[in-house]
């Protein structure tokens, strides 16, 4: 018996492994300094700027007003809000911009829909490049510049770096140091080796008819993962820009992020799900991009990931205490990945105090997988305080 149980502790042991050294690999390129961003171009093409708006009430006016200050040329661009059952009161204050604003009736409530409703009342030749944000966000004035000069010079996916603009609670601030540790691990580090980033959801631009031509297949909450598999399975590579910054409002509740977390989680297994069976083809013709992808949607969440990790250790040093040597080594690997991805501005006396809430939080994620059923099927909103 204590035989089998040594199996399977080492079965279990090299899987934990193989995302530890993953995430440690990415972490250290992570820390190499990028090269300079794209030059300037002359030619500016004509953007245009989506905010699909389920109920967003609250935060759709400021993001827009905000975006209005773009740098960029303001008759090469075009922001459109995709007004979902928000108020009269709302819509008539953001007719005051001049913006346009579509309302429309989403039966789905997903994102995806949204953005087909979109483009369907877009014509065809109208735009070069279509830039996706979500109704919270704030962008810095250049922010369009830089997607042009990275469009421009031959980019036609791009991902911005997200960071969080309201990290008042213990709980936002955590999402916080998630969401820079994502932009280490699955896009500063990827880029440096020549991978294709992560897509964050907002914050996203594609050039136009690309994203015409394929909006319509995607129907799921995790339309982002769908892209992804969708870009990467052409052979197209999405390019990470840590200088164009997105603020994302960030869950401020525990009820909050388990209901994000568990859409998250739906989505990541439900592209793994629909993608996997393109994994041979991938290998034979060389893909690499494609196939780095299908292993990261494989890879359990980080904070399951150092859950498990942890009470593998308790078991093991009570049934057999030399089992847990080679645990605690591995430990000590995750926190050192942790370390590396981490900005340095974000260690601090507020984020040492908010890690009291960690095992709160990998308890929720574990109580999730067995909770993923019809989630990806919404829109989930951002709960702050």
């Amino acid at each position: 018996m204590i035989e089998i149980v040594g199996i399977l502790d080492w079965v279990f042991f090299v899987c934990a492994a193989v995302s530890v050294a993953y995430l440690c690999f990415f972490a250290f390129l992570s820390l190499r300094k990028q090269p300079d961003s794209y030059s300037c171009s002359v030619k500016k093409s004509a953007i245009l700027v989506l905010f699909p708006a389920y109920k967003e009430d609250r935060v759709i006016e400021a993001s827009v007003k905000s975006f209005l200050d773009q740098e960029y040329p303001k008759e090469r661009y075009h922001l459109l809000v995709v007004s979902d059952q928000m108020q009269e009161d709302t819509m008539s204050r953001l007719g005051r911009y001049p913006i346009e604003v579509l309302s429309v009736v989403n039966h789905t409530q997903t994102k995806a829909r949204a953005l087909q409703l979109a483009v369907e009342n877009v014509a065809s030749n109208s735009f070069d490049i279509v830039v996706i944000l979500d109704a919270d966000n704030i962008v810095l004035p250049n922010f369009l510049s830089k997607i042009n000069d990275a469009y421009q010079s031959g980019i036609i996916a791009i991902q911005g770096q997200r960071l969080a603009k309201n990290p008042q609670t213990d709980i936002a601030l955590l999402d916080a140091a998630s969401e820079a540790m994502n932009n280490s691990f699955f896009r500063k580090g990827q880029v440096v080796v020549g991978l294709s980033a992560a897509l964050s959801g907002s914050g996203m631009a594609f050039d136009f008819k690309w994203f015409k031509k394929h909006i319509q297949q995607f129907s799921t909450a995790g339309e982002d993962k769908e892209m992804e598999a969708m870009l990467l399975k052409q052979g197209i590579y999405i390019e990470y820009l840590d200088e164009v910054v997105i603020y994302d409002e960030k869950t401020a509740d525990s009820e909050g992020f388990s209901r994000q977390r568990r859409r998250w989680l739906a989505a990541q297994y439900g592209a793994l799900r629909r993608s996997l069976k393109d994994l041979p083809a991938a290998i034979f013709s060389g893909n690499w991009d494609y196939c780095n992808k299908l292993f990261q949607w494989m890879m359990p969440p980080r904070v399951l990931l150092l859950g498990l990790i942890v009470c593998v250790i308790i078991l093991t040093s009570f049934f057999h205490w030399q089992w847990s040597l080679k645990w605690w080594m591995l430990l000590f690997g995750l926190i050192m990945a942790f370390s590396m991805a981490l900005p340095d501005e974000m260690f601090d006396k507020r984020l040492k105090k908010a890690l009291i809430k960690v095992p709160y939080m990998f308890l929720l994620m574990f109580i999730n997988l067995f909770r993923l059923k019809g989630v990806n099927r919404s829109f989930i909103h951002t709960r702050t305080k």
